[in-house]
Parts: C-alpha cells; structure tokens; sequence
C-alpha cells in the first residue's frame, strides 16, 4: 500500500523520478511529512509505484541534496529535522528549472529571464 497516496504517470513529459521528487518535496514543505517521519525505504516505494529502484534513489538522493530529507545507512531516509530557507529556496529553484525545460527554454534564457525578474 502506498501510504503517500504517490503515483507515477508514464505519460507525462516529466521523468517518473522527478514525480516523485516533485510529490516528496511538496508534502515535506507543506507540512504533511513531519521533520524526523521515516519514508518508505527505496525497495519499497519502488514496488509500490512499479518504478525501478533506482528511479526512488535518484528522487531521495536529489531530496537528500536539497536539504528536505536525511539518508542513514541500513535506517533508511527520513525526513529532515528542520527545513532551511535554504532547503526551501534549492526547492523553489528545482520546479523553475523543471517548468523552464518544459516550456523549452534553455539555460542563457532562464538567466535571463531570472535577470530580468531580479530587477
């Protein structure tokens, strides 16, 4: 049973372990996932959405850099016991590089545009 109420659209532009990024990230910062609540371990949440496990990795792992969760060896992930501004802003930047890409926008004109908006 998928207790995150998690899913995995395959036909979505959007690569299935950035779903689950985006979905983790979301209920970490909105308070539904409590600072120190055990996730699912890899093997499982994998089963789970009938993804590989290195799909769930690559989402915990990118979590894990952005400050939203800890990873412990053979004690599994869970979540961070505080989330920065810090955590918060890798956050923010994560879904406007995803919405950039996906409305075709390269690098030099995501700066510029973050330029243009900084101003």
């Amino acid at each position: 049973m998928n207790r995150l109420n998690l899913k995995v659209d395959p036909h979505l532009g959007t690569p299935p372990f950035e779903q689950i990024r985006q979905h983790l990230a979301k209920m970490i910062t909105s308070g539904q996932l409590l600072p120190q609540e055990k996730l699912p371990s890899i093997r499982q949440l994998a089963q789970d959405l009938d993804v590989a496990p290195g799909t769930v990795a690559r989402a915990y792992s990118d979590l894990e850099a952005s400050g939203l969760i800890e990873s412990r060896p053979r004690l599994g992930s869970r979540v961070a016991a505080s989330t920065s501004a810090s955590s918060r802003l890798s956050e923010a930047a994560h879904h406007f590089i995803s919405e950039a890409q996906a409305q075709g926008l390269d690098l030099a004109e995501s700066k510029e545009l973050l330029s243009r908006l900084w101003d």
